[in-house]
């Protein structure tokens, strides 16, 4: 098949830990950079953090780009703040785990992974962590955790007028992903081609789109005519999301009615004749086919929206200084 898709995309499958990885940075000079009731956050704490995020920076400005980075620490300072306010309340509580129950964690970390022991211990490897680093980082989370299910009480049960109401406001959500399924008729127009050929090829296109004009079917017509590998396929390509094809090719053939067969489209590939075979996806879903998922999402907002309350009062309580 002529490539009109644009690019392969290969996705990468990582080893994310249930507390996220951290970017190993240079050396820095330590220093304070915040004080939580006495207790120190320090800059290397901090750099530890920013590589991805500072990556994701794209502008040239070097004046810019040192604003945005300052943003960047500025955010990641006030979680550290955050994390370390529920680890001193974790310990004013007097929270723990046994040892069984770390076992269990870890256990759980590598089933929900689909990790042997051997690559469990690459993986921790590879994120630059050691075993032991890792259990310190996993018991951690699993404190916080705990404090926040003692500390924020959220009613798990929403009436049918919240479920409705969130689902309006959140449609978008919901949406399933929009495939198309276009085929085509190619004329190949070689790159050293005169204006002259150009002109013949073309007009072999024309004719075949009048033939299809009159009744002649178009997969008949993709076997008999079509230049491309999917001449075999009656010139069907199969299904593809927004984004995939060449964009001169996919604004067309999204512009076509199911069944609609499009003029004469010039590409860098040649000539093509593209018809709209099947779309499906895209709209969202009736409230009841989501309605389950409706009340986990509804349950969580409301749960990050306690949460954020909860810490609130920490940092009311708090004696906090920054030092950045």
């Amino acid at each position: 098949m002529v490539p009109v898709i644009r690019g392969a995309r290969f996705g990468i499958t990582l080893f994310l830990l249930l507390f996220g990885a951290g970017a190993v940075s240079e050396a820095v000079v330590d220093r304070v950079v915040a004080v939580v009731n006495r207790e120190i956050i320090t800059l290397s704490e901090l750099e530890k953090w920013k590589g991805p995020l500072v990556g994701e920076i794209k502008t040239e400005d070097r004046l810019a780009k040192r604003e945005q980075t300052q943003e960047v620490l500025r955010k990641i300072l006030d979680r550290l703040v955050e994390e370390k306010l529920i680890d001193q309340e974790v310990k004013r509580l007097g929270l723990k785990m046994s040892a069984k129950e770390m076992e269990g964690a870890i256990e759980e970390v590598k089933r929900r992974n689909n990790l042997t022991q051997e690559n469990f211990e690459k993986a921790l490897v590879m994120e630059g962590l050691s075993f032991e680093g890792f259990k310190k980082e996993l018991e951690k989370q699993i404190l916080r955790s705990r404090l926040v299910n003692i500390a924020v009480k959220v009613e798990p049960k929403v009436g049918e007028k919240e479920l409705r109401e969130f689902y309006q406001k959140n449609r978008n959500r919901y949406r399933s992903v929009e495939t198309y399924r276009p085929g085509q008729i190619l004329f190949y127009v070689p790159k050293d081609a005169t204006p002259e050929q150009v002109q013949e090829i073309r007009s072999k296109c024309q004719k075949v789109l009048e033939k299809i004009k009159k009744g002649e079917d178009f997969g008949e017509m993709a076997i008999l005519y079509s230049e491309d590998a999917s001449a075999k396929d009656r010139g069907d390509l199969g299904y593809f999301k927004r984004g995939d094809l060449l964009p001169i090719f996919e604004k067309e053939a999204l512009r076509l009615k199911v069944g609609e067969t499009s003029g004469i489209v010039r590409s860098e590939f040649g000539f093509h004749i593209i018809k709209l075979l099947d779309r499906k996806g895209g709209d969202p879903p009736p409230l009841e086919e989501v309605k389950e998922k409706i009340g986990i999402d509804y349950y969580q907002e409301e749960m990050d929206k306690a949460v954020k309350k909860y810490i609130a009062t920490l940092r009311e309580k708090a004696i906090i200084e920054i030092k950045l």
